[in-house]
């Protein structure tokens, strides 16, 4: 054995286990082995049952261990076993499977006692597919056979858990060789089996990962220099992996010439240095000679010594994308330089719907030139109803029916409004949350005149028809004809002969239809035959206009209206008839159908063209919200390694006293730390469950708030933190209502904002803190995500930088931060957002770039009274020794907040302790004595440790402070630069590491 030996009795027989150290007892020692002891402890309480007579073994040795022993030894000896195995529960059971024994290990590993379990059958403790399978039965029967039976399975609790055990189950005989029934010994292996599944299952989605993945992945073994790729290397570059050599060397000779310096200098500067993680851009030779532009990227692991052992990475071939983001910028220019070319109006319109989701407003939210010039004022982000109140609801619904059901359509309407005819073409654009659509439209007030007017004519010659004698009488046509049809003669006047460019001589004489239309355009002479056809066929009125050709040798065109007489026999006999001049008619349609044509063109050539560059950016839009997911896991990773080092630094510190303590003998106190090891290793163990649910819900302590008093209390402190070169103006509402909220929240909300708001301000600037009651109604209300009612609002306006949109829309996001780690923890304005939302109000952001930025708190109204008299501002005052320094320690972890405190009072410091940073603040503003400030970088209630470091020295001038932080020292604290009295110390840290710097600090000058 590794911790103790087996006591024997003078016939071998075990009877207890005795520390060489300290001769601590069996269950003592047994509850402080490791794995390995216990291993060894069983093959020796193994050997005992065999001496003891309690297991298989052979009557000869039987009869010899009956001369040796008293009867009453054999029992006291199988009790003393018995009950010394604490980590391995054993049950005894007679021929049935009734339970017979069950010693305290069973109570521990399944939750029966032993009152509980005697009588009942073994089978209490099996699943109940176990039972249906009989594999109590089958067990008992294998150990009969063959000596033992041994298997790993699952096995019930009293609680109904279900826990994954190892057991042997072994016959039990008397020395008369009698079977007496069975002993079983099992041992909880749940944690062992479900880390080795989890091991499995993680190995398998790697596997399938890496096979699945167009990146190329590698696996680099630096003291080997042994590189492994998966197939991505010769599918993705063309590189076999049967013929490519895998050694680092081998990567570094297909790196462009250009590049191979600087990456060999990168990736050795991480390697050689501390760095775990490793990323560039370079090129890359493929099998074919070319060069792909590749993103490479790797993570360091390294050996206790901090050696580097291994670098694993993946290689991802942007040539593709660089392709892709070409095409798109190309597409985007082609697309701007069409839309505001065209002289075809063309907008981007957002429809707005009230709360029964019907169309009540729209606005151009982008447009091209063409429709500044048709509109002839700037309409751009101006609601439709604000200028043209009186518009026709059909644009409303119409623009709405587009946005709500994504058809496209295309249509003429007049709009009285603006006394104006409009060629309309509405497509949807964008998301449809957005309810937007392209617009492309003219004005063709002119050609729908134009067309009235040549409707109007059209139905003026046709009325004229009737009239034809009065025309002729006054000289409206330009020619006359009578066709005797049965001997197909024409005779046709002067103008009819000169019209159809003919001798008018032979158009007295006589004329034949062959040679009347000798002259038609030969395009048009089918035409004209077949209406002849028909009309001969029917009788009747007869219409037709064609082209014929004059003396002049060019073809004109012309109206024949005539009427054929039928005969009797319904044979056409006489067809009279007039022709009219149509030439003008005529190119004025013909120039419409071309407009029309063109136009038609135009407008189907724009809308595919709109539809692609759509199809463009919203494949586009789909990438930046990848990219932005990528951006959002890389700020959690940060906060969850910061949580990790704060859990660790517990478990470590939680260990190193118990160490102390039992040097000192004091093992009464152990039990503490072990609860608090275990606690955060629990707390870490959750953690990422945690992180998949996560909301910022925190217990408040409302209570009615005079904000206005609450602003003036806090001025002076606001002004000295944000420091001398920052104006401060507080305008505080008159009659202004009161809140219910909880107020140190507010407080330190209201600080927070003030901090962020000097950050934008390096060189100065003003801030402004504004009150005012505000009643929102219903539409303002929804568009400022509130209910409607009456609210108070809290607003800090800075000058500084501004912010972006893109920044805008993720500031309230947990983690996002635009400053350098350590500046910030990403959580100030996210807290101060849920916050606002679990006191019934809102936050909002309104800022430009280059002017400054305006963060507003809308807080519910209270209809009440605020109490006038303020708490006190410790309920439970801290008894200060005046001997010992006063050290104020500040850590949102309560392990190490607990370890910190007690390693320091135990060295005669009198310690005061604080949660967060409002906890912490408020000590500092209090009039208690600190000597020395020991605190967490990273803090919960909006201020970071140095914020509310510097804070406190403001009023408390030198105040020494030690900062302890799970990042990098220099980044934690703003780049190393500390003032003088602080110092830093880094997570995990021993103790004596602690009151070392403490007691440097406290004897610092």
């Amino acid at each position: 054995m590794l911790a103790g030996a087996c006591g024997q009795s003078y016939d071998g027989l075990v009877i207890g286990l005795r520390c060489r150290a300290c001769g601590a007892s069996e269950g003592q020692i047994l509850k402080s082995l490791t794995r390995e002891e216990l291993e060894s402890e069983i093959e020796c309480l193994r050997a005992a049952l065999r001496r003891a007579g309690v297991a298989p073994v052979s009557s000869d040795e039987r009869r010899r261990l009956a001369d040796q022993a008293a009867p009453g030894q054999d029992t006291a000896r199988q009790r003393a076993v018995f009950d010394s195995a604490v980590d391995f529960a054993i049950i005894l059971t007679d021929l049935t499977g009734t339970i017979t024994g069950w010693n305290s290990a069973a109570v521990h590993l399944t939750g029966w006692s032993a009152e509980e379990m005697f009588g009942q059958s073994v089978a209490r403790i099996y699943t109940a597919q176990a039972q249906e399978d009989g594999r109590v039965d089958a067990e008992m029967q294998h150990a009969i056979e063959f000596g033992y039976a041994s298997n790993e399975r699952w096995h019930l609790r009293k609680d109904g858990q279900s826990i994954w055990v190892s057991c042997e189950t072994m016959p039990l005989y008397s020395e008369k060789h009698a079977h007496l029934g069975f002993m079983t010994i099992l041992r909880d292996r749940t944690k062992e089996h479900l880390d080795s599944r989890a091991m499995e299952e993680t190995k398998e989605r790697y596997r399938l990962a890496a096979k699945a993945t167009n990146d190329a992945i590698w696996d680099w073994d630096l003291t080997a220099n042994q590189v492994l790729w998966n197939d991505a290397l010769a599918d993705a570059y063309g590189h076999s992996l049967a013929t490519s050599e895998s050694t680092g060397d081998w990567w570094l000779q297909h790196i462009h010439p250009e590049d191979k310096q600087r990456i060999y200098n990168s990736i050795h500067a991480v390697i050689d240095g501390d760095g775990s993680a490793w990323s560039d851009e370079y090129r890359f030779q493929r099998s074919d000679g070319s060069y792909a532009e590749v993103l490479d990227r790797g993570h360091v692991i390294r050996g206790a010594d901090g050696k580097a052992l291994r670098l694993i990475g993946a290689m991802l071939d942007l040539t593709s994308r660089r392709k892709s983001e070409t095409a798109l910028r190309k597409s985007e220019e082609r697309f701007r330089t069409i839309v505001e070319t065209i002289e075809t109006a063309f907008a981007i319109v957002e429809v707005k719907f009230d709360a029964e989701d019907r169309p009540v407003d729209y606005r151009f939210i982008e447009v091209n030139p063409a429709f500044e010039r048709e509109a002839g004022v700037d309409l751009r982000d101006k609601w439709v109803t604000e200028y043209a109140p009186e518009l026709e609801q059909f644009w409303f619904d119409t623009y709405g029916h587009v946005a709500k059901t994504r058809e496209p359509l295309a249509f003429e309407s007049y709009a009285n409004t603006f006394e104006r005819w409009f060629d309309v073409r509405a497509v949807p654009v964008g998301d449809p949350a957005e309810r937007q659509i392209g617009v492309f439209f003219n004005d063709v007030t002119a050609r729908r005149n134009a067309q009235e007017r040549l409707m109007a004519s059209e139905a003026l010659a046709h009325e004229n028809i009737e009239r034809v004698q009065l025309a002729l009488a006054a000289g409206a046509i330009i020619g006359t004809w009578h066709w005797h049809v049965p001997t197909d003669r024409f005779t046709v006047d002067k103008a009819f002969a000169e019209a159809f460019g003919l001798d008018p001589a032979l158009g007295f004489k006589g004329l034949s239809l062959e040679q009347i239309i000798a002259t038609v355009h030969p395009d048009d002479r089918e035409g004209v035959i077949a209406s002849i056809d028909d009309v001969i066929a029917r009788g009747g009125a007869f219409s037709h206009q064609y082209r014929v050709k004059r003396t002049d040798e060019r073809y004109y065109w012309i109206e024949a209206n005539g009427r054929v007489e039928l005969g009797a026999d319904g044979t056409a006999q006489n067809f009279p008839g007039v022709l009219i001049d149509v030439e003008e008619r005529r190119a004025l349609m013909d120039e419409r159908d071309r407009a029309t044509a063109a136009l038609r063109a135009l407008n189907d050539t724009l809308e595919q063209r709109v539809a692609e560059r759509t199809a463009d950016l919203m494949q586009a839009e789909e990438k930046l919200r990848q990219s932005q997911k990528m951006e959002a896991v890389g700020q959690l990773t940060g906060g969850l390694a910061h949580d990790f080092n704060n859990l660790l630094a517990g478990i470590s510190g939680s260990l190193e006293m118990m160490g102390l303590r039992i040097a000192q003998g004091r093992l009464g106190e152990l039990e503490k730390y072990i609860l608090t090891a275990q606690g955060a290793s629990r707390r870490a163990a959750a953690l990422t469950h945690r992180l998949l649910a996560f909301s910022r819900r925190q217990t408040l302590d409302p209570r009615p708030t005079d904000v206005n008093a609450l602003l003036l209390g806090m001025t002076e402190l606001i002004q000295r933190t944000v420091g001398p070169s920052i104006t401060l103006e507080t305008l505080g509402a008159s009659e202004l209502w009161p809140v219910k909220v909880d107020a140190s929240q507010l407080e330190n909300a209201l600080l927070n904002l003030c901090i962020n708001a000097r950050d934008a301000m390096p060189d100065g600037g003003r801030i402004t803190i504004e009150t005012a009651n505000r009643w929102l109604d219903r539409e303002v209300a929804r568009a400022h995500d509130l209910t409607e009612g009456q609210y108070l609002a809290l607003s800090v306006t800075d000058t500084g930088f501004g912010m972006a949109p893109d920044v805008i829309a993720k500031a309230f996001d947990p983690f996002f931060t635009t400053k350098p780690i350590g500046h910030g923890t990403g959580l100030g304005l996210s807290m101060i957002y849920g916050f606002a939302k679990q006191s019934g109000g809102q936050a909002r952001i309104h800022s430009e770039v280059g002017v400054g930025t305006t963060l507003t708190l809308y807080l519910p109204r209270y209809f009440g009274s605020v109490d006038a008299e303020r708490e006190e501002l410790y309920s439970n005052a801290v008894e200060l020794s005046e001997r010992g320094e006063t050290i104020l320690v500040v850590d949102d972890e309560p392990t190490i907040r607990m370890l910190l405190v007690e390693a320091l009072s135990e060295r005669g410091y009198s310690v005061i302790e604080a949660a967060d940073s409002v906890a912490g603040l408020k000590v500092l503003r209090s009039d208690v004595h600190i000597d020395l400030l020991i605190s967490d970088v990273g803090l919960p209630g909006g201020m970071n440790g140095r914020q509310m470091a510097d804070a406190g020295r403001e009023l408390r001038p030198g105040l020494k402070t030690l900062f302890i932080t799970g990042y990098a020292a220099n980044a934690a604290v703003g780049d190393g630069h500390l003032q003088p009295g602080m110092q830093v110390i880094t997570k995990p840290f021993s103790v004596d590491a602690l009151t070392t710097r403490v007691q440097e600090l406290m004897a610092a000058e």
